[in-house]
């Protein structure tokens, strides 16, 4: 199963107009024509086709990598509410791409919010001013989780 890559980075609805995915990586120039550059990429377990987390790298077109940090799924809650056997047994604060149900990702159910706040947090200290405010708002965040609609049926109760 693949790792969806690009999907991953879009539901994380990150703001910069310049951001690109290339294979399992994200990479970005949060402010133009600034030598700094943002790279994210997936944080491998010990498990094969796993992952754990996020890492994000900023790097200089000169001078190399300038700092990076390990973003983990387990202290943002990104997995806390996603259900089923398999993923409370096995390895319950990652996603594994050969444990994806069909038709879903293998992040399904993931709440990206805290991982989301995680980034704006430490791309502010890099890129100030590059989180802007047209970003997507953090309220009408997706899930990965398919919910059925409720029905549309009429309530007896009064609206307001």
């Amino acid at each position: 199963m693949s790792l969806h890559a690009p999907e991953f980075f879009a539901e994380l609805r990150l703001p910069f107009p310049s951001g690109t995915t290339v294979g399992a990586t994200y990479y970005a120039t949060p402010i133009a024509g600034a030598p700094l550059r943002l790279q994210i990429g997936f944080t491998d377990t010990q498990y094969r086709d796993a992952y754990g987390g996020l890492r994000l790298t900023v790097m200089h077109l000169d001078r190399g990598t300038i700092d990076a940090v390990a973003l983990s799924f387990a202290d943002h809650g990104t997995f806390r509410r996603r259900q089923g056997p398999l993923h409370h047994r096995n390895m319950p604060d990652t996603f594994n791409t050969t444990l994806t149900r069909p038709g879903q990702p293998p992040w399904e159910g993931a709440d990206l919010t805290g991982l989301r706040d995680a980034i704006e947090s430490y791309t502010a200290v890099w890129f100030p001013g590059a989180w802007t405010a047209s970003a997507p708002s953090r309220t009408a965040a997706r899930t990965a989780r398919q919910v059925p609609a409720p029905p549309a049926a009429r309530s007896e109760s009064r609206s307001r």
